[in-house]
């Protein structure tokens, strides 16, 4: 037998058979590897993707509470009847429906412009007796965004005092040029004098000193047209004007410069707040510096500004706003945009009657009123009945109790301590908004008025306070929660999310951030969701209630 060297050799020479036979026993002699076997997937919570969701394959059941948008806090609006009565009611009703705004815009509006003409005129004694009283400045301020018509509501309450403004300084045209022409020569004639002095021997100096002093007697103030309010001011001019205007004085402003000027826009960065603290409380103004002098015994000062949201975060940047408890004196109203669910079709005339009513309300506030330059005279004081006293010491423990430590208030506390002598400000100027400058006391139903809104205002504060310590990573759930919404989606992948605002989120921990916010407020639920022979897929479920 020659040497064989293939299976076809082994063929010809013995057959088929003896190649099954040598195959056969080469198989069962090759070790086979070992099983590969594969464990069942876990369900248990699957971290990988970062949203501390489970592992399904199609969306889980979830019981959904109530959410908490990002950043914020709910907010109610506060109808105008609840708070204002009478022609102030109708007007702020009307100004709401026909600018179609929140009412609380139109109601801060309306207790800034009472303050307004009410201030240093009046004081209210919440207590009784002479040891506390408080002034009727109030400081408003209304935070919406843009689009919101913030300027059309300031402007509907701010034509009376315009208006009044405006008679006034007409009827003084003349009397104020005659002054300022006996003023100019008067003060003309006192330099030539003094001038002379320096040349003049003895006798005659003394006989021009005499001159010149007997000049100086009869020189008259300066006459002024008289001002309410003002828009963009310096702590130094606000300073001459509450002594030029009888220590009254508003800033009424849809413009974030007043807030600049605070936070040192034109002094290196630190302001002078004095000011307005001083005019907030009434305490006592003195400045003696070189070239200005003022001295107000009871300096009044009210706020109505109506800004936007991004200059409450600006001034949360401020060094000592809230420090400085200039933060805590401010009324805020924060309430949700209605833009873009506005109708457009509709329109609301404000009735002649309702606005003519409003003209002569504030007017006859305004009765009495000094027109001219002078010392002011002593503030009226008010009184609470008895029932409305006992009203506003109910509240006022309330809130002593929830501002403790551990307390529903503590964050706000703040703002919650000035509260309870706000109320009293705000019951006074309802009062006299209803019955005229011959209002002797505060009633039971102004105090509850005023105490209803305090409790409605107190969400807005705590969203204000918000806004000004707000987390970066707000900011960031928001805009993923306005980018699911605004699509109508109910659920998304985070790679989609993650794609559509790529300019936003260049990376995936700040996107898992911002997803884990709204997971934790009750916006969103996630899950992983398991995909055939692929990675699990991390997605994000909208809360049903936001689109309902």
């Amino acid at each position: 037998m020659s040497e064989l060297t293939d299976f076809n050799d082994l063929a010809s020479e013995c057959g088929l058979e003896a190649v099954a036979e040598v195959i056969k026993a080469a198989v069962q002699t090759e070790p086979r590897p070992p099983e590969r076997t594969f464990p069942d997937l876990p369900e248990v919570d699957d971290n990988q993707d970062g949203l501390g969701g489970t592992m399904t394959a199609a969306a889980p059941a979830h019981e959904w509470t109530e959410p908490i948008l990002p950043g914020s806090a709910k907010t109610p609006d506060i109808p105008v009847y609840e708070v204002l009565a009478g022609w102030l009611g109708d007007y702020a009703h009307h100004v709401a429906k026909s600018t179609q705004t929140p009412g609380v815009m139109s109601v801060l509006c309306a207790l800034g412009v009472l303050a307004t003409v009410l201030q240093r005129r009046f004081e209210v004694a919440p207590k009784g007796g002479k040891s506390f009283r408080e002034t009727l400045s109030l400081w408003c301020v209304s935070v919406s965004p843009p689009g919101t018509r913030k300027t059309a509501v300031l402007g509907a309450f701010l034509g009376p005092l315009v208006r009044w403004e405006k008679l006034l300084a007409d009827r003084m045209r003349r009397d104020i040029a005659k002054n300022l022409t006996l003023r100019n020569t008067i003060q003309k004639r006192i330099e030539a004098l003094t001038l002379r002095c320096g040349k003049a021997d003895p006798a005659e100096l003394e006989e021009l000193r005499r001159e010149i002093e007997q000049l100086q007697d009869e020189l008259p103030d300066e006459l002024r047209a008289p001002r309410l309010f003002t828009a963009d001011v310096t702590p130094e001019r606000l300073q001459v004007m509450l002594m030029e205007h009888g220590e009254s004085m508003a800033v009424h402003s849809d413009e974030p410069g007043i807030f600049g000027i605070m936070g040192g826009r034109y002094s290196g960065g630190s302001a002078n707040l004095d000011v307005f603290l001083q005019g907030h409380a009434g305490s006592p103004m003195r400045v003696d510096r070189a070239g200005r002098k003022a001295y107000a015994d009871r300096p009044a000062l009210s706020f109505n500004l109506m800004i936007q949201p991004a200059i409450m975060a600006d001034v949360a940047k401020g060094n000592g706003f809230r420090g400085s408890g200039l933060l805590a004196r401010f009324l805020y109203a924060m309430p949700e945009s209605n833009v873009g669910r506005r109708d457009v079709r509709e329109m609301h005339d404000i009735p002649d009657e309702v606005r003519e009513d409003y003209q002569a309300g504030i007017e006859g506030l305004l009765h009495g009123l000094p027109g001219e330059p002078g010392a002011p005279g002593p503030a009226t004081v008010l009184e609470l009945t008895d029932t409305a006293r006992e009203l506003w010491f109910d509240f006022a423990q309330e809130v002593e109790h929830l501002q403790g430590a551990g307390g529903d208030l503590e964050g706000i506390s703040d703002w919650t301590s000035k509260l309870p002598g706000t109320v009293a400000r705000i019951a006074a100027l309802l009062e006299l908004a209803e019955w005229g400058l011959t209002a002797e006391w505060v009633s039971e139903s102004a105090m509850a008025r005023a105490i209803h809104l305090a409790r409605l205002l107190i969400p807005h504060a705590q969203a204000a306070f918000g806004l000004l310590g707000a987390d970066p990573v707000d900011d960031d759930a928001a805009l993923v929660l306005r980018w699911l919404t605004g699509r109508g989606l109910e659920e998304a992948s985070q790679r989609d999310i993650q794609r559509g605002l790529s300019w936003r989120f260049k990376n995936l921990d700040k996107l898992t951030a911002a997803i884990d916010k709204l997971r934790q407020t009750g916006c969103v639920m996630t899950y992983s969701k398991r995909n055939n022979r692929a990675k699990p897929t991390a997605m994000v479920q909208i809360n049903p209630l936001l689109s309902s």
